[in-house]
């Protein structure tokens, strides 16, 4: 990458809120009419954003009813007290289960959590542990078998009963193209792959571990983005962490989404590089950082940034959110800095080929500087890919950690990913991908319609598969997941610190393999459940991001 030019002239153009014009009325914001006498009607972006949007846009988040909010907190307040009462309990051994004390040898140890952490686990996490790490013993696929397990120590230890949960819808795999299957053209290339070349390589790529599947499918991900050149990596976290310090360093600037994926944060971390945060998918706030880095430059010495890179996803997994990505473009163009889209979510799953968001909005893949991906989910395999300009991957290649040092892609797991997305191309001479990516799409918008109509408070883009569904009360996370779990639905709930700590939800991530018989079966038990544990918080007041408290202040780190 070259250091960016400073325009001057780009200091002088007067911002935009999220890149919207106002009404003359002043009720038209982000895409929304607000004020007028239908509070839901929304209006496409297509008018209303410069002509950025080439299709609607509708995104929003429901403002969190005030009494619920105060009832989480007051959740969490009694949690804490009965926690502390419980500590108390068990110094005295009146409590009679010890596995939250520490044992005599370790007393003298540093401890290994900082304390509100280690009083967290304790009495918060542990009450509800059953609702995570589930183990399952089939294909991740439409539907799983579950192994069942019971606690006699509070969640402490698991013990396993032997029986096998059968048929359990599976809401929570991120198998968007249903293409995690046991069967078919992808499970039978690649266990001829396996026949052939064996399961591992045992070395790098720039060693003995460079394979001719590993050339087609570099070449075959290029030609899927539009873009010059593409590398796989074996790991989809670590195409991130280990990438991004390749990229940037000492004297750039990161410009980071506030609910980036961790394995960007730790990314940007390793870089050395200054990083400053800007709020969720809020181009305000991007274009002040932005006009900042510009005028300011790098602290104390003022000397222009060497890089400035946006990181940015297509999906964002928590919210459902769809980057902003037309206007993302516009800013990184105008203020000539550089552009880092992870697409983990979003390829295979958006557009109308499944290409991803670049292809959704109508863009140019040469309009975004690095394209980066995985495997793991629309294809049904692992790894992930970095995609962009020649030269780009090129030096990749060199300084890459995970290029240099990590071992190379599986053989069948290459097969698996070559397959999938010749499928998807329709290069297999079916329509069979074509007709997942638009099942996928059909089934997202039928159940989040479905759910909004049943009266939840929904979060994120109606074209987004992963479907949050808003809990909120501390007690609600694991009762949901139960409650679910008895009605053989799978699903993944989530809860602080993973979400802010008054927005706990169950995730749904929807797939093409789900029938609607299946979804209506999922949806009919939801509805009993909401009833149940009275979840049906909507009044239909959406939202838009953009109105949800902006503070000017910024998070940084690394200050040069």
């Amino acid at each position: 990458m070259e250091r960016p030019e400073r325009a001057a002239a780009a200091l002088g153009a007067q911002p935009r809120a999220n890149g919207c014009s106002g009404a003359a009325h002043g009720a038209l914001r982000n895409g929304y009419v607000r004020g007028l006498p239908a509070p839901d009607t929304q209006v496409s972006q297509i008018v209303h954003n410069g002509g950025l949007y080439k299709r609607p846009f509708n995104e929003a988040f429901e403002e969190t009813p005030m009494l619920v909010a105060v009832l989480t907190y007051v959740g969490y307040g009694v949690l804490t007290l009965f926690g502390y009462l419980r500590d108390f309990m068990r110094q005295w051994k009146i409590e009679k289960c010890q596995n939250a004390t520490e044992r005599a040898e370790q007393k003298d140890f540093v401890p290994l959590y900082q304390d509100f952490e280690n009083f967290y686990n304790r009495n918060l996490y542990t009450r509800i542990r059953d609702s995570w790490n589930r183990p399952i013993c089939s294909v991740p696929g439409a539907k799983v078998d579950m192994m069942e397990r019971v606690s006699h120590d509070y969640n402490w230890t698991f013990t396993y009963t032997g029986r096998v949960i059968k048929d359990i819808i599976n809401m929570g795999s991120y198998n968007y193209l249903g293409f995690a299957q046991k069967a078919g053209t992808c499970q039978e290339a690649a266990a001829e792959v396996l026949s052939q070349y064996g399961a591992g390589v045992c070395s790098t790529r720039q060693e003995m571990g460079n394979l001719d599947k590993h050339e087609e499918l570099e070449e075959l991900v290029a030609r899927f983005l539009g873009v010059e050149s593409a590398m796989a990596y074996g790991m989809g976290f670590a195409t991130n962490s280990m990438n991004i310090p390749a990229l940037v360093g000492k004297g750039c600037l990161i410009l980071s989404d506030e609910l980036n994926h961790a394995s960007l944060v730790l990314g940007a971390r390793l870089s050395g590089a200054t990083i400053r945060i800007f709020k969720h998918n809020n181009m305000q706030s991007l274009e002040k950082l932005l006009k900042d880095a510009i005028v300011h430059g790098q602290p104390r010495t003022r000397r222009p940034w060497k890089k400035i890179l946006i990181l940015v996803e297509g999906i964002y997994s928590m919210e459902g959110s769809i980057v902003r990505l037309p206007e993302v473009i516009a800013l990184k163009k105008k203020y000539k800095s550089y552009l880092y889209l992870d697409e983990a979510h979003s390829i295979g799953a958006l557009g109308p080929s499944g290409r991803g968001v670049v292809e959704y909005f109508g863009l140019s893949p040469e309009d975004v500087d690095v394209m980066m991906g995985t495997f793991t989910k629309s294809f049904g395999a692992a790894g992930g890919y970095i995609g962009g300009k020649k030269e780009l991957i090129d030096y990749l290649r060199t300084y890459s950690h995970s290029a240099v040092y990590a071992t190379s892609l599986s053989p069948p797991v290459v097969e698996q990913v070559i397959t999938s997305m010749k499928c998807i191309m329709g290069e297999d001479g079916t329509t069979v991908g074509k007709a997942r990516v638009q099942q996928l799409a059909e089934n997202t918008r039928y159940f989040r319609r479905r759910l909004k109509e049943m009266g939840f408070i929904i979060y994120g883009n109606e074209d987004s598969p992963v479907v949050p569904l808003m809990l909120y009360m501390p007690a609600k996370i694991g009762a949901f997941g139960r409650e679910m779990l008895k009605r053989n639905i799978g699903v993944v709930v989530v809860g602080f610190p993973a979400t802010p700590i008054i927005e706990s939800r169950a995730r749904f991530c929807l797939s093409a393999a789900h029938t609607k018989e299946m979804l209506d079966t999922a949806l009919k038990e939801i509805d009993e459940v909401g009833d149940l544990l009275q979840l049906k918080y909507s009044r239909h007041r959406l939202v838009p991001l953009l109105d949800r408290p902006f503070d000017e202040t910024t998070y940084e780190e690394t200050e040069d």
